[in-house]
């Protein structure tokens, strides 16, 4: 799990081969104007979601794993808490490979806050439950890079 600001994303670009097309995305578009679905930016292995989520409380915030995507999570609107539990620490659970998604009915063990012009990256290891808020809604962006 990384956590920074958006202006330090080129420092992980190294991190994966998609990286440097997750920057230059950044830099050539105001991501707060991007109309809400999803965006192909290079086919199955790099797209990005535009949504509104709902917030939720911690005990309403499922953890989740991936394991062909990790995400990248760029709160808009407001701060976001997203939970954190290393993998190694969730108890097995069914993989829905349709959708590349493990749900956890643990609660996490951490908490970290993600403020607007900030980026959390979770990989395949990282159990994360996103969209904590007392707001009633979230405008985020999450990129959906192939790991």
């Amino acid at each position: 799990m990384i956590l920074d600001s958006l202006s330090n994303f080129n420092d992980y670009i190294s991190l994966n081969p998609l990286f440097k097309t997750v920057a230059e995305f950044i830099q050539a578009h105001d991501l707060s104007t991007l109309p809400e679905g999803k965006h192909i930016i290079q086919g199955d292995d790099l797209f990005v979601n535009v949504t509104t989520a709902k917030g939720k409380t911690p005990a309403e915030a499922r953890l989740e794993t991936h394991d062909r995507m990790l995400d990248i999570q760029i709160p808009l609107s407001t701060a976001e808490t997203m939970g954190y539990t290393p993998r190694t620490k969730l108890e097995p659970q069914p993989y829905n490979a349709d959708n590349d998604i493990t749900f956890y009915d643990q609660t996490s063990s951490q908490y970290l806050t993600v403020e607007p012009g900030m980026f959390a990256i979770f990989f395949p290891s990282d159990g994360h439950a996103p969209c904590i808020s007392k707001e009633a809604e979230i405008k985020k962006i999450i990129f959906k890079v192939k790991a």
